[in-house]
């Protein structure tokens, strides 16, 4: 099983079928807190619906098309991240993440980023990493920021979540950029 250590309570761990439940809580816990930015949270009201995504996702592993990740805190899962597309052809991946809502401003989502990023630049040799954030979502934003991401453009009205179109800021950070801070 892929399990990475990132500090003494904080881990991830590639998503499995045995993660269905505890994620689906997860995300039915905080639903009122993430409907404002995730626009696929509609479709997931049941642990098979959970379980049919974390199928998608190691379909899309095993093709080396994606990597989705469980953040675990004090063996907890409390949120997830990772590569939702990767590009092998460029050499891109695109980052997403989401953390619940007890477990943030600690730093939590940015050490397990910073961990993803080590292992998108050195394992699978990407050439950049992209983030996209809502424009209002401050919290999320600040993430690719504290990470030395460059703040390259807003693409305006391309993603419906409920009945609003955001307009998400788009974050890079390129291979060379990143080994300069290592």
């Amino acid at each position: 099983m892929f399990y990475r250590r990132i500090g003494d309570d904080l881990q991830v761990a590639l998503t499995l079928p045995q993660h269905a439940e505890a994620l689906f809580a997860l995300t039915d816990e905080n639903r009122a807190y993430l409907k404002e930015w995730l626009p696929w949270l509609g479709a997931v009201t049941t642990v098979d619906a959970t379980r049919r995504f974390i199928d998608l996702t190691l379909d899309n592993f095993a093709k080396g098309t994606a990597l989705h990740e469980v953040l675990l805190y004090q063996g907890e899962i409390v949120g997830v991240l990772g590569f939702n597309t990767i590009d092998k052809t460029n050499g891109i991946g695109r980052v997403g993440y989401w953390l619940g809502e007890a477990y943030t401003r600690r730093g939590l989502m940015t050490a397990a980023v910073a961990d993803l990023l080590h292992l998108g630049f050195q394992e699978l040799q990407l050439q950049r990493v992209e983030i996209r954030c809502a424009t209002e979502n401050r919290r999320s934003r600040a993430i690719p920021e504290r990470l030395g991401f460059q703040f390259e453009g807003t693409l305006r009205s391309v993603e419906r979540v409920g009945q609003r179109l955001h307009s998400p800021a788009v974050y890079g950070l390129l291979r060379s950029e990143f080994q300069a801070k290592d």
